[in-house]
């Protein structure tokens, strides 16, 4: 049986280098470009009339997260995500000095163009977490 080495996170969105430039900022990460190619857009250019399609993506300059891939689709976002993103900023914070974390994140990300849900509050069992949108209205939260 193989033995799992990489995830990739991909991202169906209408602007692929927009939603990239989002979360590359967001998590700190860098443009991660096809081998031998300056830009997605010369990658693409590169490719077979009929097959080019916009592509963008960002990796952990560290080489500890997953890469993440954006890649143009036709149909818009109609539902909530099955599957997001947490961005962890308040890992081993509680109370107030959780909050004041979580709350200087999103203030961040607003600023970036992220749009704030709701604020989720401790409950004795979990710990709070706010939940977002990026440029998109893919769902992510800060906890």
């Amino acid at each position: 049986m193989a033995t799992i080495k990489e995830v990739q996170v991909t991202f169906d969105c209408a602007e692929p280098d927009r939603v990239a430039r989002f979360w590359a900022e967001v998590l700190g990460y860098v443009a991660s470009l096809p081998e031998g190619f300056a830009t997605w857009e010369e990658f693409d250019r590169s490719r077979p009339t009929g097959h080019q399609v916009s592509w963008s993506a960002c990796a952990d300059p560290s080489g500890k997260g997953p890469r993440l891939f954006f890649q143009r689709v036709p149909e818009g976002k109609v539902v909530k995500n099955r599957v997001h993103l947490d961005v962890r900023v308040g890992t081993g914070l509680v109370g107030a000095e959780r909050l004041a974390a979580l709350e200087a994140e999103c203030t961040r990300l607003v600023a970036l163009g992220a749009v704030r849900e709701q604020l989720l509050p401790a409950d004795g069992v979990n710990e709070s977490c706010i939940v977002m949108q990026d440029v998109e209205g893919n769902e992510f939260c800060i906890d």
